[in-house]
């Protein structure tokens, strides 16, 4: 309690508590209780229920033909989905003055660098497409992690309290199940890609990786099974110092992790990449309306209009799918379209990674 509080009589004490626990309650949210469970803290549960009720449907074994390619409709929506994310991460760079103004040079020179440097080397045109498939793995489970960061901050913990910890959990709970679970070669296979360049050293990894996968998946459950202790013990020790624990964070990491293991891991609907991409990319939109919508309705000029924000929300939803649809509709061949993909994937991975940052400086 208070000095002001505690120095109110009895009745005003208890009259005047409630608005503040309240205030207190919605402060250890991003945006608000209702915004963040919908958005943030709920997506990994309701994005594995989605992937067991598509298995085996016609959604995701009937298959049609479009733009010259076969799809299921599950397939089509969910890499449209996809890369929808990946390219409002512009809203979010260029469409911010703020931000923009703080790093002109990046966001202005780098994407016709990467694109260039593709365009002139096939080998770097690989590199860059096998790169992207895994700074995805690293980048996913840092926005798991950051999320995880601001509930703890809004404990009024120490920023740097746990971060190593929090750090290590997230890479070991998202990139464990793939390296020892049943989607590895799905990821690693991608090396295969090096053939076209008549490469031989990368081409061996989805072999090498098969063959001492067991070891590999041993491995990491015992290391992380070591950690897991570890990271407990430390939190309790960190709790006897003062720290006050988030159980927001708490369930975010716990659901995450186990929805990742589970589908990453064992993929037992064959719905892993929709199950771990869907919220993933669900979670991202909410953050971008969430950190953008002002600038939103600037940029697609209804600021003035009574419906400002729903139409606004409305321009977000429309242009990351009419792109996502555009990059679906793709001939992978084409390598000069093609690299204009790779662009957007390495700028949203990039620019996400240090963006957060900057506002964080700003705030």
């Amino acid at each position: 309690m208070s000095a002001i509080s505690a120095a109110q009589p009895a009745s005003q004490g208890v009259a005047s508590s409630a608005p503040r626990e309240a205030s207190r309650a919605g402060q250890l949210y991003i945006v608000g209780p209702v915004y963040d469970w919908v958005f943030f803290l709920l997506p990994p549960t309701l994005a594995l229920g989605l992937g067991i009720l598509i298995s085996g449907s016609p959604l995701s074994t009937s298959q049609f033909h479009l733009w010259g390619q076969e799809f299921s409709v599950a397939g089509l929506l969910i890499g449209a989905f996809i890369h929808a994310h990946l390219v409002i991460v512009f809203f979010r760079s260029h469409g911010n003055p703020q931000i923009f103004a703080t790093h002109r040079l990046r966001f202005l020179l780098a994407p016709p660098l990467i694109y260039a440097a593709m365009l002139s080397s096939a080998w770097v045109l690989v590199s860059v497409s096998v790169l992207t498939t895994f700074w995805d793995v690293y980048h996913s489970g840092l926005q798991t992690f950051g999320f995880g960061r601001i509930y703890d901050s809004r404990q009024g913990n120490d920023p740097m309290a746990g971060r190593r910890l929090d750090w290590w959990l997230n890479q070991l709970l998202y990139a464990g199940p793939i390296i020892g679970g049943a989607t590895m070669l799905d990821h690693f296979g991608d090396f295969d890609e090096f053939a076209s360049v008549g490469d031989t050293f990368f081409t061996k990894i989805p072999a090498l990786m098969t063959g001492y996968q067991g070891i590999f998946a041993w491995a990491l459950l015992g290391f992380g099974s070591v950690f897991i202790v570890y990271y407990l013990a430390s939190y309790w020790r960190l709790r006897a110092q003062g720290y006050r624990v988030s159980l927001l964070k708490a369930f975010l990491y716990a659901s995450t992790g186990l929805c990742s293991v589970y589908s990453w891991g064992f993929n037992s609907w064959g719905e892993a990449f929709f199950i771990m991409n869907f919220f993933h990319a669900f979670q991202y939109f909410g953050l971008v309306w969430a950190s953008e919508q002002r600038n939103l309705t600037r940029i697609f000029r209804v600021s003035g209009l009574r419906a400002a924000k729903p139409l606004a929300a409305v321009g977000l939803i429309a242009a990351g799918f009419s792109y996502g649809f555009w990059v679906e509709s793709l001939d992978s061949e084409i390598e000069w379209l093609w690299a204009v993909t790779l662009v957007v994937s390495m700028m949203h991975f990039w620019y996400d990674g240090f963006i957060w940052s900057v506002r964080k400086k700003q705030v």
